[in-house]
């Protein structure tokens, strides 16, 4: 029978999961994050993502999807917390925060995105994001319209903030995403593999709509306020834009990038493509 771990006080051990939800380079350093809802902790589960640790409050009735997953043989320490000391990781009201897995992190390794000359690879690339939000807004969209993964590059916000892993509502589990310093990396990943490098830029080339974006193709979606840079800019192969109406100049990026990947997706689908 599994040993079930109790936490009454701010330990040692909960101010590192603490830590966790402000502090990348704790994250990091312990190779971990947190992660909680349904849906989330079910995909990364599901997903095999190594689980080390399932938290839960003391003395209140869980629900059956919380009680099946901690009786389940998935690895990981059993913490029976105080539901004031669980509503702090959580970020919560005491009492709505039932279960939080705590999940290693993968490797930022780009062969972890599938890449295969046969495939009509689709990939994205968010160039020097400042908001969490937009990187699992970001990631949720890539997931919808069929993307084979996420590229982060740049000084950036983190994929493993807890904002971008709410946003991601379980994306980030089902869709490779990899932090990236620099392009020289991705160039280097993509050489020889066909792959178009594609910008997007309010005074882009082409318009979306009569780009072709049906072959393999990586898109790239610039920072929120100064757009792709030019490291990122001379590399591109072509470049396109979203045409606009009304009095709005430019598109919040994940929307942008949702718009640029909705219009591959469909080219792709009237192709006969998947």
């Amino acid at each position: 029978m599994r040993t079930v771990q109790r936490i009454t006080t701010r330990n040692a051990r909960f101010q590192q999961w603490q830590s966790l939800l402000t502090n990348r380079t704790k994250r990091q350093r312990s190779g971990e994050f947190l992660v909680q809802g349904v849906r989330p902790v079910t995909l990364a589960v599901e997903h095999g993502w190594p689980v080390r640790a399932l938290l839960h409050p003391a003395g209140r009735r869980l629900s059956g999807w919380a009680r099946d997953l901690l009786a389940s043989d998935v690895p990981g320490d059993r913490v029976e917390m105080d539901p004031a000391l669980l509503a702090e990781l959580s970020e919560r009201e005491e009492g709505d925060a039932e279960l939080i897995a705590v999940v290693a992190l993968p490797p930022d390794d780009l062969a972890r995105i599938p890449l295969e000359p046969e495939t009509p690879f689709l990939g994205v690339l968010f160039d020097r994001p400042t908001s969490p939000g937009n990187i699992g807004s970001l990631l949720r969209s890539a997931d919808a319209f069929g993307a084979h993964g996420l590229i982060v590059t740049g000084h950036a916000a983190d994929v493993y903030d807890p904002k971008s892993v709410r946003a991601s509502t379980g994306s980030l589990f089902s869709l490779p995403a990899v932090r990236v310093a620099a392009p020289d990396r991705v160039l280097a990943w993509l050489e020889g593999s066909g792959v178009t490098v594609v910008g997007t830029d309010e005074h882009g080339d082409t318009d979306l709509d009569a780009a072709d974006l049906t072959g393999p193709v990586l898109l790239l979606i610039g920072n929120e306020t100064t757009g792709l840079s030019n490291a990122w800019r001379s590399r591109c192969d072509r470049t396109v834009r979203i045409p606009m109406h009304g009095a709005a100049s430019s598109l919040n990026a994940a929307n942008a990038g949702t718009a640029v990947l909705y219009e591959a997706a469909r080219q792709r689908r009237a192709a006969g493509g998947h």
